[in-house]
């Protein structure tokens, strides 16, 4: 398919996942289409999977993924023209179908909440790494305009992250989404932020993990201020209990004042609601979180950034990866830095360094073919097209790749390298290690990391792999039904 039909494709796609009318919810990440239907059954799986331009579909979470690859956002814009889909893919429907079992239903909570912010949250974190990488060599002065312009482009959807949240959790939940912006936008109201530095009336929870300082009042009830820009947590929860109240009020408001009357409701409970109980409860959440994972690196951070590494991969074939994400973005708003979920920094290059020693020892044309490209791919953080195309069905560079991504993500474990805003993905990702502060051991540490585990890769990938090793690959949908077929599947 050397220029792919994308209209034709979306209609293949959405006839054969049961039609539009089947599907409550689309969403993307780097190389799926993640459909949540009202019933898999309907859906013609092998059909999907034999068809030229999709690489495999996957059936985790309580999503039907539709492995596309590297131009899945072109797919996903034809499928919601196809369909007549909503804004970010979402159909309103009052059967959201099968609950699935809890796993599922969690995995989807997280994924249709996140996925549509990776992309502008990855853009972001590239030019905030940008601006403190000029700064950091001296290039700007980092209290020039142009420093702190740039940097503001970036920040931006860090500090109002509750407002971006808001929208996408009221999406998922079912509410008016302008309704779940406007929740998460007074935690962040210069007025409401500045009761948190107000005289303190009394102090809250004294000697506990949960200490707060009281400085205001709600109707003689004490409010316990927290500091919600950055949050991840709060935002969500406000949204969940807020989708139940504004429910209550759309079936009891008169039509003829429903428009105004049930936002004005909503916001009128939820606000105050939100900074008395919903907030601090949430904020307590996010905290323990954070602690939980600090604590397992303080544990053994060798140990959990060889883990980390090491099973990448394996979340990633399996499509739960994305489920993993939200843990890494509430470590670094919680903490102002991420040291845990970053050790799979160097999973990427380590596949594209065994994925090119392939290309370098393969005599088999196909095989030279599919591993140059997708090579290429991973270099720049894309890697399914390595492990479909190349490492799974040849098994040999899989194994080193797990392992020698382990050594990286050790490595950085050792190193306390830390991750300090999100960023790109593959070779764009490297100015989000760089301190505020400047140069440290964690931008030096992320370089050792990848670059023992890229050598260590090509080098066991020449040295073990062999042709007859594994089968001959012409694209990532040969290799994979190849490997099915060798399989006895």
């Amino acid at each position: 398919m050397p220029k792919k039909d994308y209209p034709a494709l979306a209609a293949f796609i959405l006839e054969h996942v049961g039609g539009k009318e089947n599907v409550v919810s689309l969403t993307h990440c780097v190389t799926r289409l993640r459909f949540k239907l009202k019933d898999e059954g309907k859906a013609d799986t092998q059909a999907l999977k034999d068809k030229d331009g999709i690489i495999d579909v996957i059936q985790k979470g309580g999503q039907y993924q539709v492995v596309i690859g590297n131009d899945v956002e072109d797919a996903y814009d034809a499928v919601v023209k196809a369909g007549g889909l909503a804004g970010g893919g979402e159909v309103p429907a009052d059967d959201d179908g099968p609950k699935g079992s809890l796993f599922d239903r969690v995995v989807s909570l997280i994924t249709g909440i996140f996925t549509p912010l990776l992309g502008l949250m990855c853009g972001c974190g590239i030019l905030k790494g940008l601006s403190v990488f000029l700064g950091a060599l001296g290039l700007i002065s980092t209290t020039s305009g142009t420093y702190i312009i740039i940097n503001a482009a970036g920040d931006v959807i860090f500090y109002f992250f509750p407002v971006f949240v808001g929208i996408t959790a009221a999406r998922k939940f079912g509410m008016n989404e302008f309704v779940g912006a406007a929740i998460g936008a007074a935690l962040i109201h210069p007025n409401i932020a500045a009761l948190s530095s107000a005289e303190t009336l009394f102090t809250a929870f004294e000697g506990t993990i949960f200490q707060t300082n009281v400085t205001t009042t709600f109707l003689g009830i004490p409010v316990l201020m927290m500091s919600y820009s950055s949050t991840v947590v709060p935002a969500i929860l406000a949204t969940w209990v807020g989708s139940k109240v504004e429910k209550f009020f759309k079936k009891v408001t008169p039509a003829v004042i429903k428009m105004f009357f049930v936002p004005a409701m909503t916001l009128l409970i939820m606000v105050p609601l939100t900074l008395l109980a919903v907030g601090p409860v949430a904020t307590w959440i996010s905290d323990i979180v954070g602690n939980v994972f600090m604590a397992a690196h303080d544990f053994s951070p060798v140990l959990t950034g060889a883990l980390v590494g090491g099973l990448w991969q394996v979340l990633v074939m399996f499509g739960l990866h994305q489920g993993i994400v939200p843990i890494q973005i509430n470590n670094l708003m919680t903490n102002g830095f991420e040291n845990v979920i970053c050790c799979m920094q160097a999973v990427p290059f380590t596949t594209c360094a065994v994925v090119f020693a392939v290309f370098l020892k393969s005599r088999n044309k196909k095989t030279k073919e599919t591993a140059l490209p997708a090579a290429i791919s991973s270099f720049f953080g894309v890697s399914e097209p390595s492990i479909y195309g190349v490492t799974l069905p040849l098994k040999t560079p899989l194994f080193i790749t797990w392992g020698c991504s382990a050594v990286g993500g050790a490595i950085m474990g050792l190193l306390d390298v830390k991750l300090y805003t999100m960023g790109g993905m593959g070779l764009f990702a490297f100015p989000a290690y760089i301190s505020p502060n400047g140069f440290d051991m964690s931008f030096y540490g992320v370089l050792i990391a990848v670059g023992v585990s890229m050598v260590l890769g090509f080098v066991l990938t020449l040295i073990f792999f062999k042709d007859k090793d594994g089968v001959e690959v012409q694209d990532a949908k040969e290799s994979k039904a190849a490997v099915k077929k060798k399989l006895g599947r």
